[in-house]
């Protein structure tokens, strides 16, 4: 007998789902994900631009006394145009759709979970939250104007409460039936959504699409921190877009980031997907289990028959040179049962 169902069937099944995934948009960076993704039984998405469309629009511009609505957009937007953030985008539209001019940012830093901050035509300017902006009691900060649903952004000008940016982000039409279907067809055990954006907008995409487990709030560390317990515990996938979710897509079993979020979250992940979609998670969950049997059924199957053939020669039934062929038969036939793999089934998706 051989090796040769260990030794290339399973590699072969292993390029061919890397090259049916890439075929599907889907880059595999590390081969162990196809092996390990149809083990995970807790599933933990970020919510902008992993369950949202990550496109979120300016609804409201609220500023505090003393301050023109058009200078504090000017200046906001001089500063997120340098940000890859989600809502950078919606203010950078924002300032295109009311035609103000920029101006030359300079001393800009963004430190994850910590917002932004820069000097625009002498001024300095602080994109922060809520949550820090009532920790600081900055000067203004009496007229911050209630919570509400859905996303904001609190600016600060020379330390001095500004204005408030308000944002509404859509949820993907297909999260519902996505979300839904993981346990009965994947056996997902959990499913939990982790954010840094607040309780109410958190809540809000929660209850829309019927996840229980929600932490808002929390800082890259925190989400780091939370995907290694319960990654101790049972294997995880990991799903996230931004830069804040870089350090959680490490310390997942399986790490899977959505390629236009940029280049730091594609580096850490395990894989990328190019476009942007939730149908292509699945695929790749459907990619992994199908590999995962089809391997398991080359090695196993071909170990089996192997050792038939063995005992078979042994009982003096099976001559050397036809045992020669025989194997060498087992040996394709398992190969090309490998090279199922790269085939496109007639679906890939079950929700």
């Amino acid at each position: 007998a051989t090796p040769c169902p260990l030794l290339i069937a399973i590699p072969v099944a292993i390029i061919g789902a890397i090259s049916l995934s890439a075929r599907r948009g889907i880059i595999i960076k590390d081969p162990a994900v196809l092996e390990r993704i149809d083990t995970a039984r807790v599933a933990i998405f970020d919510k902008t631009g992993t369950l949202t469309y990550g496109r979120p629009v300016v609804t409201e511009l609220l500023v505090a006394p003393g301050f023109d609505p058009d200078t504090v957009l000017t200046l906001v937007a001089s500063l997120e145009r340098y940000s890859k953030h989600p809502l950078a985008a919606a203010v950078m539209d924002a300032a295109e759709e009311a035609g103000v001019t920029l101006l030359e940012a300079s001393e800009i830093s963004e430190l994850p979970g910590q917002g932004m901050r820069g000097t625009i035509g002498g001024q300095a300017v602080r994109i922060t939250s809520r949550k820090v902006t009532l920790e600081e009691k900055p000067p203004g900060a009496e007229h911050l104007p209630p919570s509400v649903e859905g996303m904001e952004a609190v600016i600060l000008i020379d330390g001095r409460y500004a204005a408030t940016f308000r944002f509404r982000d859509k949820p993907r039409y297909e999260g519902v039936p996505f979300i839904q279907h993981l346990g009965p067809k994947h056996r997902f055990e959990r499913v939990m959504l982790v954010s840094g954006d607040r309780e109410s907008e958190v809540r809000y995409l929660a209850d829309h699409v019927g996840i229980d487990e929600v932490y808002a709030s929390q800082t890259p560390e925190q989400k780091l921190e939370l995907v290694r317990k319960v990654t101790e515990r049972t294997p995880t996938i990991f799903v996230g877009d931004g830069i804040n979710d870089a350090p959680a897509l490490t310390a997942a079993t399986v790490g899977i980031a959505f390629g236009r979020g940029g280049d730091i979250p594609a580096e850490a992940a395990g894989a990328v997907v190019l476009e942007s979609s939730l149908q292509k998670v699945d695929e790749l969950l459907h990619i992994g289990r199908r590999m995962r049997t089809i391997a398991l059924q080359s090695a196993v199957g071909g170990m089996a028959l192997s050792f038939l053939g063995m005992l078979v020669a042994a009982a003096g039934y099976l001559p050397p040179i036809a045992g020669a062929i025989v194997q060498e038969v087992i040996d394709v036939v398992v190969v090309l049962n490998a090279l199922r793999v790269g085939i496109p089934p007639e679906t890939l998706t079950d929700y």
